[in-house]
């Protein structure tokens, strides 16, 4: 009898809590980790829908592009493509989420408490009474306090994290652009080296008649070997070097390794000619995309320390309640619940959020000052670099020249193969070094355009 009444009375209030706090409840959606979903995710789209997204592409730095692989791969398109397919920038991207719950989790207040109960006559002397009723609410006030410093926390945190993932982004553009000059370098590379290999291959089987005819000693034969020989090293390691960058063009742009990436050439250049180091400074701090999401996560840090402050203030409960005894007697009244603040004062709280603030502004300042001297040493490299270009240029031509004369003197019966072969090889080998100075003086110009934060417009170049 005494459960069916309690029945009767707590069955209906616990029903309506239940299905007031289930309507606002999320639901759980399994995800599992297989192979499968792995693989799907992975899937490289088509090129028509990479087409519509490159031209969609919203980013501070990087522009739209539109994607034309018929020529092959040029160095804007690695990059829009590297923002777009890389795993690794998807993780990245999914720090947004987070920070956008930890910003819905900072305008959430504490729940309000209720209690109630009932007391039942169930012996004794039991004429007159009734059944004894308690009800109760209560609610954290203070929680309002720290509400507003906690949201600005928060919504600086999505501010800092959408810069850096855009920094992040830039980053791995730049470095797929990189690896476009690479990989079109090398091969022109590779090419002279074959070159050079298979012409010092036949000046070897020549030297062998030559020597069967008793015209050249085995001494110039064994030079002509070596020779050939360090060729032909020379354009395995190119090719070695060439498929490890390769695949590192596909890993930047997302694509499976065994994917065929055909870069169209760039136009590497011979010459440089920079913005001068203030220009390029000036402004650094409002421009460069890792600066701004510092400065953003220093203000939620600065919020944080602040809410931290203010979370000192003692816990302040406000509640009221209304009950009835056994003889019928009704009362209303209200109750406060402070906490006092002797031991706790949020002490800890304070000096770690202090501490992590004092942390972030010695980061901002280190990070300007390697951006500064970064920007310093790229101008410096670039300016080398040109001054070596320059000068390789210059001794080409007389390389050229002088493999003429050897011809032509061979020809004549005035000089040997052996001269004529060795002086093409060098002519080979000036050109091969040429080629690698300007893929670093390309490679100089990113990290200067890294440094300071924007692309540099490319009519400087010549």
């Amino acid at each position: 009898m005494l459960f069916c009444r309690f029945y009767k009375v707590i069955w209906p209030l616990f029903s309506l809590v239940f299905l007031f706090i289930l309507g606002g409840c999320s639901i759980y959606h399994p995800k599992p980790l297989t192979t499968a979903a792995v693989e799907a995710n992975l899937k490289v789209p088509k090129v028509a829908v990479l087409q519509v997204e490159a031209l969609k592409l919203e980013h501070p730095i990087l522009r739209p592009v539109k994607i034309d692989l018929r020529n092959g791969l040029n160095p804007d398109e690695a990059a829009v493509l590297a923002v777009l397919l890389n795993p690794t920038l998807r993780a990245e991207r999914d720090r947004r989420g987070l920070a956008i719950a930890q910003l819905v989790q900072a305008g959430v207040l504490p729940n309000p408490q209720v209690a109630y109960g009932r007391d039942f006559v169930v012996g004794g002397n039991t004429a007159g009474t009734v059944t004894a009723y308690g009800f109760g609410a209560s609610w954290d006030i203070t929680s309002l306090i720290t509400l507003l410093p906690k949201i600005e926390s928060a919504r600086a945190n999505v501010r800092s994290v959408d810069l850096d993932v855009a920094w992040v982004e830039w980053q791995a553009a730049q470095a797929a652009r990189i690896s476009v000059f690479k990989v079109a370098s090398l091969e022109a590379e590779l090419a002279a080296a074959q070159e050079a290999d298979q012409a010092l291959r036949e000046n070897v089987v020549t030297l062998k008649k030559a020597v069967d005819l008793h015209e050249k000693t085995v001494l110039d034969l064994s030079a002509a070997e070596s020779t050939s020989a360090d060729a032909r090293l020379t354009a395995l390691g190119l090719e070695q070097e060439l498929a490890k960058e390769r695949l590192a063009l596909n890993r930047a742009m997302g694509f499976p390794p065994g994917t065929p990436a055909r870069v169209e050439p760039p136009r590497l250049s011979a010459m440089f000619l920079p913005p001068s180091e203030s220009e390029l400074t000036v402004g650094l701090e409002t421009r460069r995309l890792d600066f701004l999401a510092l400065k953003a996560g220093y203000e939620s840090q600065d919020a944080s320390l602040r809410a931290a402050i203010l979370a000192q203030f003692p816990k302040i409960s406000l509640g009221f309640s209304r009950a009835g005894d056994t003889s019928n007697v009704q009362t209303l009244g209200y109750g406060v619940t402070v906490d006092i603040p002797i031991f706790d004062r949020n002490q800890g709280t304070i000096g770690t959020e202090r501490a992590t603030r004092e942390k972030l502004f010695d980061e901002y300042t280190a990070r300007v000052f390697q951006a500064r001297s970064d920007i310093a040493t790229a101008l410096s490299d670039i300016r080398l670099l040109n001054a070596q270009v320059a000068e390789a240029e210059k001794a080409v031509p007389a390389l050229e020249r002088l493999v003429a004369t050897a011809k032509a003197a061979l020809d004549e019966g005035n000089t040997d193969v052996i001269s004529y072969y060795q002086s093409r090889y060098n002519l080979i080998l000036r050109k091969v070094e040429l080629l690698k100075l300007k893929q670093q003086l390309v490679e100089a110009w990113i990290a200067l355009e890294i440094a300071s934060g924007r692309y540099l417009p490319q009519a400087r170049l010549s």
